[in-house]
């Protein structure tokens, strides 16, 4: 029987100052920069949850919200939002700290997808995900439908199959 876990036994935070060589001619954190950081934010959230290898299987959104500038301190807070048989759907939320009050203001976030797998590369399962507050329910309820949409996109799934995603428009 696969093992249960909470989305806060998965949660991963990084806090970095953006610095010159990370911003573009307008003073401004680069996306890829922040891409990357995400990224490895959403690796560590992925790989706390299954304690295995994970790797990045997409990016499913990313929004750039709120510029970042030059000298902002930015913290990313990812947790696992569903996992399903050997992938795991990681939510990132980007902060940027005032300066002069210390109010964290929410900038960016991002949804990445991993994969856990053996020592070979292939895949494995991972433990079931409990959602406990309102927000890990709401995103884990919506990180079927998200799968389900992109299984179709890919030609791997039927529409008629997609149940959660059809049960939206009826």
């Amino acid at each position: 029987m696969k093992t249960e876990r909470t989305a806060v036994q998965s949660l991963a935070t990084a806090t970095r100052i953006v610095m010159p060589n990370e911003t573009n001619t307008l003073g401004n954190l680069m996306g890829g920069w922040l891409l990357n950081w995400m990224d490895i934010n959403s690796a560590i959230a992925a790989h706390r949850h299954c304690r295995r290898v994970v790797v990045t299987a997409s990016v499913n959104n990313v929004s750039f919200d709120r510029a970042i500038r030059l000298g902002d301190i930015v913290t990313i807070e990812s947790k696992v939002s569903r996992s399903f048989t050997s992938s795991m759907e990681v939510f990132s939320d980007v902060w940027v700290e005032d300066h002069n009050t210390g109010e964290q203001i929410k900038s960016n976030e991002s949804i990445y997808t991993f994969v856990a797998v053996d020592q070979n590369g292939g895949p494995i399962e991972v433990p079931t995900l409990v959602p406990e507050t309102d927000l890990e329910k709401e995103r884990f309820n919506g990180a079927l439908r998200r799968r389900q949409l992109a299984l179709i996109l890919a030609g791997r799934m039927r529409p008629e199959e997609a149940t959660e995603l059809r049960d939206l428009f009826l």
